[in-house]
């Protein structure tokens, strides 16, 4: 049986991101995308205000699985990021809206949301 096309979609991202290569990241984001951060009460909006939020950043990927149908995605993942010399490793449950084979709005849960917050306010 072939995988969702929007399964397929999230498994060439994560794979680019985990090779270093955002491209195909950057290229599944609709303009007007909506991205809820984790443990942020107010979205991202917009594509390139997103971009421009993770400067500095570098993403490493390991991504457990993922379930799709015709709008949704989820990817269960371990996401390792780093800011500098500072490296932090958490798991997270990621669903994104997808329309037209872009991704139009993003949430995330994790396992220590207190930790996130904490690593991603050195951003600020």
């Amino acid at each position: 049986m072939d995988e969702h096309p929007n399964a397929a979609l999230y498994r060439k991202v994560m794979e680019g991101m985990g090779e270093g290569d955002m491209s195909a990241f950057e290229a599944a984001l609709a303009d007007d995308v909506v991205w809820w951060q984790i443990g942020s009460p107010e979205p991202v909006r917009g594509k390139e205000a997103f971009l421009e939020s993770m400067k500095g950043v570098d993403f490493e990927v390991d991504l457990h699985d993922v379930l799709a149908n015709d709008d949704h995605v989820v990817g269960l993942v371990t996401a390792s990021v780093r800011i500098g010399d500072d490296a932090f490793t958490y798991r997270m449950a990621e669903i994104a809206h997808v329309e037209g084979g872009k991704v139009t709005e993003r949430w995330a849960f994790s396992d220590d949301t207190q930790a996130i917050i904490d690593f991603f306010s050195r951003l600020e």
